[in-house]
């Protein structure tokens, strides 16, 4: 019976799926601010913030290994699906995955460890962003080709080699903000969930 009971279940999965989808609206909704170019770096700021607290939200639900790691995955897998290329699939599932192991490690219900995981599951986000790193000009024709060259030249002036870190902590930390602010919001669900 124990054994069973670690096993995920059809209403664990329906779980994923309404709080992945939930973290996705907001996402998405959030992206169109990249229309205007200053809006796009600062996305890792903004997006992991209002993303975490559904996310913690999702927590409470969670008391199963694997749920956060296929929340990454359906990240990736839409990311991948709407244009944003495969390297939001790689940070999904590793940035996920990790998550996974910090929540269990506090037996999903460890507050702190919760806040944790969510700063690290922010960090699927950096996958939006690699392709301006990794494939500089193919990624600029991209762009050009999409909104035009002023955008392009204005859009990319903001990615330096050195951004990629900057943006990767700006995911961390803002999942971390993101945590804290949506334990503070969802308290109630929290102390129900016996998550201290």
């Amino acid at each position: 019976m124990e054994k069973n009971s670690n096993k995920l279940q059809a209403k664990d999965l329906v779980n994923v799926g309404i709080y992945s989808a939930i973290y996705l609206v907001i996402t998405v909704l959030l992206s169109f601010l990249s229309l205007v170019p200053i809006f796009h770096p600062l996305l890792t700021i903004i997006c992991p913030i209002a993303g975490s607290i559904p996310f913690m939200l999702f927590l409470t639900k969670t008391k199963k290994f694997g749920m956060i790691t296929i929340m990454g995955v359906i990240m990736g897998v839409v990311m991948m699906l709407t244009g944003m290329g495969y390297y939001c699939l790689i940070t999904g599932l590793v940035a996920a995955l990790i998550a996974d192991f910090i929540a269990k490690s506090g037996s999903y219900v460890g507050a702190k460890k919760s806040v944790l995981a969510s700063g690290v599951f922010s960090l699927w986000y950096i996958g939006n962003y690699l392709a301006v790193f990794i494939t500089r000009e193919a990624h600029y024709q991209h762009v050009i080709e999409g909104y035009g060259k002023a955008y392009a030249d204005t859009y990319m002036s903001f990615y330096p080699n050195w951004m990629l870190p900057v943006l990767l902590i700006f995911c961390f930390i803002s999942g971390i903000v993101g945590g804290i602010l949506g334990k503070k919001i969802l308290k109630k669900h929290f102390k129900k969930a016996g998550i201290a």
